[in-house]
């Protein structure tokens, strides 16, 4: 009965409740947009930022990420990724080698980082082939190629086809030293990534630093990163196993996950401020219905209605309120998320800008069960709780004093 009483009465005032309604839908709607847009971003900065180069997760020697020594580094790697292999979501699992070494070219020399890849398998866990600028990608027939970021080429006065020399320091502390010929430049958009990195056959790495049948990690690869994240536990039981440590993408990239929670923690006051205004909003509306409604009230107290009932009727109005407005607000919010999630929006003009921070130039959205009812759920609770102040009010009315109020 109450229910029915709440929606006739919605209706009395067809003006105010679509006004209130279109309010609640539009803020439902921007919620669930600017919160798909925003868990979009992150996933593609996460994605295009650990494909670039660690990869989804990596196992590494113990202490290796506070000191990434060459001469630190695990034996017989191939057993641990044939295991890794066997895990549901892994689709890759490759060796890698990495020292500082200097790249000399004549008179002119730079300090990098120069990685030790298997050429089969890197290209399923990072993008460095697909930023190949010039030349190409190592092959698995090179012997003694490199390829090398073109800031750093550039740097040195080199380019494709000649030899660079490479001077560093053995997993036996012994002279790494190498002549290199130059198969491909990469180009990445991140200026340290190509000013700094350069990458070799791991067999011709091994053969230098006298790493035989050695590999300083295995970074692990899948079709998405929450495929790898899922499967946490199992990898980490496998790196416990070699008395190993397994290092995930917040490990990976810890000041990625510190710009991550920063702006979640901005976006949420500023969705906290938009819920309390709507919600104020809403209420005032309800609350000057109240006094609106007073003498109305009044009679129905006098023939017998419970003050319990007649609040618990207000309330129920305001619920239906909250969730017509809600439930138009994911089918408009989540149509526009929809579109934008097939085309992308693009960002014209700031392709050097995103690239810095691991983005295309075009922005997705992520369209989820999560993202679409998050906002306006919220939004719905937050009304309804609001609701107790009306409740609260209708409470305190007594009979004779709310007939007579003017």
């Amino acid at each position: 009965m109450l229910l029915a009483l709440a929606w006739r009465n919605l209706w009395r005032q067809k003006t105010r409740t679509f006004l209130s309604v279109a309010s609640i839908a539009f803020t439902g709607a921007l919620l669930l947009f600017m919160f798909s847009m925003q868990l979009g971003t992150y996933e593609t900065m996460k994605n295009n930022t650990l494909r670039l180069f660690d990869g989804f997760a990596q196992i590494q020697p113990p202490g290796y990420s506070d000191d990434p020594d060459v001469a630190n580094f695990l034996t017989a790697p191939d057993a641990i990724v044939a295991r890794l292999l066997q895990v549901p979501g892994i689709e890759a699992a490759a060796p890698r080698a990495t020292s500082f070494v200097i790249l000399a070219n004549e008179d002119i020399s730079y300090g990098a980082a120069i990685v030790g890849v298997d050429p089969a398998t890197e290209p399923k866990i990072t993008t460095v082939q697909s930023s190949i600028a010039e030349g190409r990608y190592l092959r698995a027939d090179d012997d003694d190629a490199i390829i090398v970021g073109a800031t750093l080429a550039r740097n040195l006065g080199i380019g494709l086809g000649d030899r660079v020399t490479m001077l560093g320091s053995g997993a036996d502390r012994s002279i790494a030293a190498d002549s290199l010929r130059i198969v491909g430049l990469f180009k990445t958009g991140i200026s340290d990534v190509d000013r700094q990195f350069a990458q070799m056959p791991i067999s011709r790495f091994r053969d230098t630093f006298a790493m035989p049948d050695g590999a300083n990690m295995i970074a692990i690869g899948g079709a998405r990163l929450a495929d790898v994240n899922r499967v946490l536990p199992q990898l980490r039981a496998i790196a416990d196993d070699h008395g190993l440590v397994l290092r995930d993408w917040a490990q990976l990239q810890p000041a990625l996950r510190q710009a991550i929670t920063l702006d979640m923690s901005t976006a949420g006051a500023i969705y906290f401020s938009l819920l309390v205004v709507v919600v104020f909003i809403t209420l005032n509306t309800l609350y000057m219905s109240v006094f609106e409604r007073t003498r109305e009230f009044g009679m129905l107290l006098a023939i017998g209605m419970k003050p319990g009932a007649l609040g618990r009727m207000m309330w129920i109005e305001l619920i239906l309120l909250a969730l017509i407005g809600a439930g138009a607000g994911i089918v408009l919010g989540s149509a526009v998320t929809y579109f934008f999630e097939s085309y992308g929006i693009p960002i014209a003009g700031a392709e050097d800008l995103m690239a810095q921070f691991g983005l295309p130039s075009r922005i997705y959205p992520a369209l989820s069960w999560f993202t679409a009812l998050a906002g306006p759920l919220a939004l719905v609770f937050s009304v309804t709780l609001g609701g107790l102040v009306p409740f609260s009010r209708i409470l305190r009315l007594r009979p004779v004093s709310a007939m007579g109020a003017t």
